[in-house]
């Protein structure tokens, strides 16, 4: 079946390579910070946006606010960035906020922090997906049409990126983010020249319209409340700030310093943009409306059902650089394809994080294995599946999404930095250098700050947020918790179930007082004898042939066979008037150990090794079943006594050729000791001796 298979994962994911080249796949910073920071930085195409649409509820008199929003939101990231630089030098190993609170705060803190991560990389996925194809959208009226189909498409391709490897993705990346991130500055720049220095008064596309407010001169706590809700929509700005502290491990050495370097980069570019977008967007003066075909108002009357309200960032860069010059075309296509892209944080957080948590017995072990490439191909698939199916059941709907989003990530950040004053604590109980404590000391400040400013923004997020659409992510956080729980109790369970006592006694030591041994035998041919000869040779205190009668001229045939070669083995035929082989065998089987519960019944079944895929198909499908339903019966041993066919033989010649090649999986096996380099010399068929 692998054959089947390899060609079209080789094209789709490339060749496999050794676990020696691990080293190779680490990234340096000008890589990190397009591949770790995509996300908080490409969030400033739509959470100036969130916070202008929360505000327009009260209408454009509301819009003043704004400044001081973003102020809150640009205090929250500077705190958020000083924190997290605590952490990625305190836990380098990559574990980030699960680590952090599993140590200091204990399992259950860290698995509702691995919980709360794992759905905000899944509503990272989806989010940016949705939001990259409505951007692309405004373009393109197909993508419009086809939202869900588009966002399916854009995640089962970034899949397969991802798949291919953490570097050759990470160069894929750089490009488009940088791009973006020069695009918007290029805008803002240009935006205050025009403003402060040439004295030109942009205006926006929407800048004539009105907007009908629906609650209308709010004041005290529905104030209040409207403004917090705006800051909360404008928290999406972080998102993602956590992927480093979890992708310490990706990072060239000094790990620690490097990732603590792209943390404050990626903050400083990301409160630059998300200030600057909505200060232009104040000048430029953008109007945005939740409900745009109602409450837009456009010479007097509502815009109707056929506006589309394009995003803050394009009307701002219509603004500036004029709608449809080049450099608008420019940050646009960048927008469009960094929010595709900013997927990619999550697809490096995601499988890390899982393959952490499957080391811990949380999760399955097959998400702590790297795949043929060197990334964690489980958890990306696992990941891809999940955001589909979100991308599906919401339609592909950012600002409906957006509502389920940003809690999980409150949720770790808060007790992250609750963990962090605990870590500090701990080490300045046994710390006595002056210098040391002293670092100690600001460190525990920070995050003592953190852990205050954070908590105090989750309330306001799930006060803001839960009828909006949190609950949802609060569901799915319960949901990964009480999944995780489970396995790590079945992975305990097991471990119990198998261990070796350390004095042998009962079932694993006594030996059996005999062994009664069973050839399976359908027709008298090679395979037949191959596995009556070795069954012979294992020593059995009784050795019979078993055959099950459902043709009479067959059984007569075998019989007769049977006795004219002379075959020194009692042959048994059970009748099956229903046809059946496998349940007259389990019976026969159970029968012989309640007569005889301290023996050992041990089963030989013939198969045929084949060469191709399609052949598997044709063969050994009643010794598979056998073999199934035996394995659940106590004291029976099963062997497979293998005959190989030719095209098995041929199967093998071809593998030969290939020697050279790295087999799928191969890299699964475990780490492999360095070679000294030698060079390849590709050896023709006919130097092999046949």
């Amino acid at each position: 079946m692998s054959k089947l298979t390899d060609v079209p994962k080789r094209i789709l994911i490339g060749r496999a390579l050794r676990s020696d080249k691990l080293g190779e796949t680490l990234l340096p910073k000008r890589i990190a910070l397009p591949v770790f920071a995509s996300d908080p930085l490409s969030s400033v195409a739509y959470a100036p946006g969130e916070v202008l649409l929360v505000l327009s509820i009260a209408g454009v008199s509301a819009y003043h606010f704004s400044p001081w929003i973003a102020v809150a939101v640009v205090v929250l990231m500077f705190t958020v960035v000083a924190s997290y630089r605590q952490n990625v030098r305190a836990y380098p190993s990559g574990g980030g906020d699960y680590e952090v609170a599993n140590t200091n705060l204990g399992p259950k803190a860290g698995l509702t922090v691995a919980s709360a991560l794992l759905v905000d990389y899944v509503l990272t996925v989806a989010v940016s997906i949705s939001s990259g194809v409505e951007n692309l959208g405004s373009a393109i009226p197909f993508v419009v049409e086809h939202k869900t189909l588009c966002a399916v498409g854009a995640i089962v391709l970034l899949t397969l990126m991802n798949l291919r490897g953490v570097k050759e993705s990470g160069k894929l990346f750089a490009i488009p983010t940088y791009l973006f991130v020069a695009g918007v500055f290029a805008m803002l720049v240009w935006g205050v020249f025009r403003s402060v220095v040439l004295g030109d008064t942009m205006h926006a596309p929407t800048s004539d319209y009105e907007i009908k407010p629906e609650h209308q001169g709010l004041a005290g706590f529905a104030l209040v409340f409207l403004l917090l809700r705006a800051f909360s929509s404008g928290c999406a700005a972080l998102t993602g700030v956590e992927a480093i502290s979890n992708g310490v491990p990706a990072f060239r050495k000094p790990k620690s310093k490097n990732a603590a370097t792209t943390l404050a980069a990626m903050g400083l570019l990301a409160v630059t943009m998300f200030c600057g977008i909505i200060g232009l967007a104040m000048v430029t003066d953008v109007k945005m409306a939740e409900n745009p075909a109602k409450d837009l108002i456009h010479n007097g009357s509502p815009v109707g059902e056929g506006f589309v309200q394009d995003p803050v960032i394009s009307q701002v860069a219509a603004a500036v650089f004029g709608d449809g010059t080049f450099f608008f075309v420019l940050l646009a296509a960048a927008t469009a394809l960094v929010l595709f892209l900013a997927a990619n944080t999550a697809y490096n957080g995601f499988p890390l994080l899982g393959s952490i948590l499957a080391q811990d017995r949380y999760l399955p072990r097959q998400l702590h294995t790297r795949g043929d490439r060197l990334a964690f191909s489980n958890g990306i698939v696992l990941l891809a599946g999940a955001a589909i199916l979100l991308v599906w059941i919401y339609g592909a709907d950012s600002t409906r999404l957006i509502q389920l989003y940003i809690v999980g990530v409150f949720v770790s950040f808060t007790l992250s930095q609750t963990g962090m004053v605990r870590h500090w604590n701990r080490h300045l109980r046994t710390e006595r250098d002056p210098a040391r404590r002293r670092h100690m000391i600001r460190s525990r400040a920070i995050n003592t700050f953190g852990a205050f400013f954070t908590g105090l923004v989750l309330v306001v997020v799930l006060a803001t947020k839960f009828t909006h659409g949190a609950w949802v992510a609060l569901l799915g956080m319960v949901i990964f918790f009480g999944t995780m729980t489970a396995i790590r109790r079945h992975y305990d369970r097991v471990a119990e179930e198998i261990a070796a006592p350390d004095e042998p006694s009962g079932d694993d030591t006594i030996r059996p007082s005999r062994v009664h041994s069973i050839v399976l035998v359908s027709k008298l041919h090679r395979p037949t004898l191959r596995a009556l000869a070795y069954a012979k040779l294992v020593r059995s205190d009784q050795l019979e042939a078993l055959s099950i009668s459902v043709d009479a001229a067959e059984t007569k045939a075998l019989r007769e066979d049977w006795e004219r070669r002379g075959i020194d083995i009692p042959l048994k035929i059970l009748d099956s008037p229903y046809r059946e082989v496998t349940r007259p065998v389990i019976d026969y089987v159970k029968a012989l150990r309640k007569d005889r519960p301290r023996d050992v019944i041990s089963v030989y079944i013939p198969e045929y090794v084949v060469g191709h895929w399609y052949e598997h198909l044709l063969h050994n499908q009643s010794a598979l079943r056998l073999k199934g339903r035996l394995l659940f019966t106590p004291g029976v041993m099963v062997t497979s006594v293998p005959y190989q066919l030719e095209s098995s033989e041929a199967a093998k010649l071809r593998a030969r050729r290939r020697a050279e090649w790295t087999a799928p999986g191969s890299v699964r096996r475990g780490p492999v000791e360095r070679r000294h380099k030698e060079p390849h010399h590709h050896k023709e068929p006919h130097h092999h001796k046949s």
